[in-house]
């Protein structure tokens, strides 16, 4: 048997990973167990509201450790400048719009794999991100996004 017979396996991001978070920076947190029990799958924190130029990294990171992306849906209202579709290594993702608001992106991967992140405000504090991010991550979650924005004081998005 060549191990191309054997099917792919799912990449996690390693368990334990830290690194220092600066003002600004966008980064990306994906819970680390196979199971996805908590309400979130990951959070993210984009550098501004500018989708064309935050969207593209968070696919290429996505589909680094989780595969291919399809789908992407955001709220149109938080966001400059939605488009309807953007190409990332060479594959069409469709941008839906739904007014589920701006704390959260869902994200699909397949065609019917859906993966909800937490979207940290891009002017919150380093701290604030840190902790948001780490609540959005762990297992056990219950908490809503604007609820873990809220109780980890980074805010909870532009005003509408």
């Amino acid at each position: 048997m060549s191990g191309s017979d054997s099917p792919p396996v799912p990449r996690r991001l390693p368990s334990g990973v830290h690194e220092a978070v600066g003002p600004g920076c966008a980064l990306l947190r994906l819970e680390t167990t196979a199971s996805r029990e908590g309400l979130l799958d990951g959070a993210w924190w984009p550098r501004s509201r500018n989708i064309g130029a935050e969207l593209p990294a968070l696919l290429s990171a996505l589909v680094a450790h989780v595969g291919p992306v399809t789908r992407v849906g955001l709220d149109t209202a938080a966001w400059e400048g939605l488009p309807t579709r953007i190409v990332v290594d060479d594959q069409v993702v469709h941008i839906d719009s739904f007014p589920d608001g701006d704390d959260t992106v869902l994200i699909t991967r397949g065609d019917r794999d859906i993966f909800s992140l937490l979207v940290v405000p891009p002017d919150a504090t380093p701290d604030a991100a840190r902790a948001a991010m780490a609540q959005a991550v762990r297992a056990d979650n219950a908490s809503q996004a604007e609820q873990i924005l809220i109780d980890t004081g980074s805010g909870h998005g532009p005003s509408g």
